[in-house]
């Protein structure tokens, strides 16, 4: 019962609706079926599916507000919950910035569902292990992976009568392959939302040569190079940057999108023109869900157009008090590129280094996104067009808006996602010059 129709999930919050006493009253239902199947040391270690389905009740007098969440779904567990909802409400304290649920809205069709998808089966994944495990085993190499599935919906409906209704299917894999001593690591990712796109095989193989290639790195000193970083290199690097596009954090001067003086710098230009970076939950490569938590409608939004800040997002609260649109927090992110592979890009390099992958990246300073942080899981010299030697791992100390100053080239954007069923990135991969690292590092 994981998995509710439109018409089931809208006659389901119809009863709670009209439960309420409050003056407002607001529903959230979630279903999903999630399946999963991990590997480690070229074996399943793990393997498993969950069915969850849960309902959230929040009601309000007033500014005040409550919420209580239940997973039975009876008549006499939708009343308790309602009541209980209302209970709360009565004693809470007043909410200042409390904004009073959304009348109908409209919103665009988003599309990500996939019976095949839906419908993945033990078999399939541990045949999917399998095509993992066999290719690296046959090299004497070590490989630990994740593959998980998700099939699910989410639906609201409040007292003004506002109804919204979205279902969709994800499979993402993850694999990493070692080398038998532990001196060669490599890393490769894939993500849909059709299961007849996913190739585990494949997938492995990308991470085979890594590590194979990655073998006794030799350690070079640190400083600026010139880097190819692929999506799964810089995919973290910008989430840190797209989190200071809070039109409030800004505004209050603690985002680097603070102007100086006061307010913040919309319509300035603060990266290379190449670069544009916008949200679109309708967009077939990364669909998501078309309306925020509290309702608001998703549409295809340009964050950053052509090197200038063109969008913040904000809530409803901030949005009345500053007298701006309330433009939703983008569940996707979506970057501007080119059709160059990767492959392309090291060919046209004089001098640099390919970057897999980066990890345990922490803010230094939010007001300039300063991050820290380190590559793993493959890095190597290009020399002349060409991977030359594997590279001891560093720490790097790098903002991603300095990064997207320094853009030589873009290559055609890959997709990326953490394959929970939330927002999925795509990213192209980066040539860039100036990229600091400041320390050795002996991650492998």
């Amino acid at each position: 019962m994981s998995m509710l129709s439109k018409d089931e999930a809208q006659a389901l919050l119809k009863k709670v609706v009209a439960l309420s006493k409050a003056e407002t009253c607001e529903a959230n239902l979630n279903g999903s079926t999630t399946g999963n199947v991990r590997t480690a040391r070229n074996t399943v270690s793990t393997s498993g599916q969950t069915d969850d389905l849960v309902l959230a009740v929040s009601s309000s007098y007033g500014k005040r507000a409550g919420t209580t969440t239940i997973n039975e779904l009876d008549d006499a567990s939708l009343e308790k919950a309602v009541r209980r909802s209302e209970e709360l409400a009565k004693l809470a304290p007043e909410n200042p910035e409390f904004m009073p649920p959304l009348p109908p809205q409209q919103y665009v069709d988003a599309g990500g569902w996939y019976d095949a998808t839906a419908s993945i089966s033990p078999d399939f994944r541990a045949k999917a292990a399998a095509d993992s495990i066999n290719p690296s085993k046959a090299k004497k190499l070590v490989t630990a992976g994740f593959l998980q599935d998700f099939a699910g919906f989410q639906a609201m409906m409040n007292s003004k009568g506002l109804f919204a209704y979205y279902a969709s299917t994800n499979v993402n894999f993850t694999v990493t392959v070692r080398s038998e001593d532990g001196t060669g690591s490599g890393y490769a990712t894939s993500d849909h939302n059709d299961v007849a796109e996913l190739d585990t095989g494949r997938t492995s193989g990308v991470a085979i040569d890594k590590a194979l290639r990655s073998m006794n790195a030799k350690a070079i000193e640190p400083g600026k190079y010139t880097v190819i970083l692929e999506p799964a290199a810089s995919v973290g690097l910008l989430q840190f940057m797209g989190f200071g596009f809070d039109a409030r954090q800004a505004d209050e001067g603690r985002s680097f999108l603070t102007k100086a003086g006061g307010g913040n710098k919309k319509g300035e230009k603060i990266v290379d023109e190449r670069v544009s970076i916008w949200s679109d939950p309708a967009d077939p490569r990364a669909p998501i869900a078309p309306w925020a938590g509290d309702g608001r409608p998703r549409r295809k939004t340009m964050w950053i157009e052509n090197g200038v800040v063109r969008n913040l997002y904000s809530s409803r609260y901030w949005a009345e008090k500053t007298k701006i649109e309330a433009l939703p927090f983008p569940a996707n992110m979506i970057m501007s590129g080119g059709t160059a592979s990767t492959e392309d890009l090291i060919k046209d390099t004089k001098r640099g280094l390919l970057v897999t992958r980066t990890w345990y990246i922490r803010m230094v300073d939010p007001q300039t996104v300063l991050l820290t942080g380190l590559t793993r899981d493959g890095l190597f010299m290009i020399e002349d067009g060409k991977l030359t030697f594997p590279v001891k791992n560093f720490r790097f100390n790098e903002s991603p808006v300095i990064m997207l100053n320094n853009v030589d080239a873009l290559g055609k954007p890959a997709r990326f996602s953490d394959g929970d069923g939330g927002g999925a990135a795509l990213i192209p991969p980066m040539r860039l010059r100036d990229f600091t690292f400041s320390s050795l590092s002996d991650a492998v």
